[in-house]
């Protein structure tokens, strides 16, 4: 009887740390992906900004010059990620799926500023990186399980729609629109609502 109770109980055990594995392997640390959201959220609904108001008050030719500080903004996530990347050892599933998706971002991004923005018009760009963001942000959102995060990815795709028709005057303001509701909300929302951020 001793015996028997014993069994029940390694196997009551080991079905929990089973479960705790599964669970594990599955979580993402999502301290590191609200700092990106809010860090980036900031500096591209700033740079946008600053664009549109060069572009409107001035008469400068190349407004979009100011997103070359974009490149400061990738130096300081490549200090953030491998500051962090190092005291971590193991990673997750969800977490190669959501470093994956993001690299798969930001090559597509380079790409169409490359071949759109630079070989055509800079202004053109915006709409289309807001779309491959927009899925970005909804991917995240399903691995992380955070629905304000499958909402921002939504109303960024909404965004990239109006910033294609909505004229010169209008259009561009939609990539900080799409940034504050697709990024700095759900990036803010993510902070408070999971203890284990130590974001901005």
């Amino acid at each position: 009887m001793i015996m028997e109770t014993n069994e029940k109980t390694m196997s009551s055990q080991e079905s929990i740390k089973i479960i705790s594995d599964m669970i594990k392997k599955t979580k993402i640390n999502v301290s590191h992906s609200a700092f990106y959201l809010i860090f980036w959220g900031w500096l591209v609904t700033i740079l946008s900004l600053s664009e549109y108001f060069i572009t409107i008050f001035t008469d400068f030719e190349n407004p979009w010059l100011v997103w070359l500080l974009s490149i400061v903004g990738v130096i300081v996530s490549m200090i953030y990620g491998f500051s962090k990347g190092s005291k971590q050892k193991v990673y997750t599933y969800a977490e190669s799926i959501y470093m994956w998706v993001w690299m798969g971002f930001l090559t597509t991004a380079t790409i169409l500023v490359i071949f759109i923005g630079f070989l055509n018009k800079m202004a053109v760009v915006g709409p289309f990186i807001l779309l491959v963001a927009a899925m970005a942000i909804f991917i995240s959102g399903i691995v992380m399980k955070f629905k304000p995060l499958i909402w921002g990815g939504v109303s960024i795709w909404v965004f990239s729609v109006i910033g294609f028709f909505a004229g010169p005057y209008i259009g561009p303001l939609a990539i900080p629109a799409a940034v504050i509701t697709g990024y700095l909300i759900p990036g803010y929302m993510l902070k408070k609502e999971r203890p284990d951020n130590d974001t901005l």
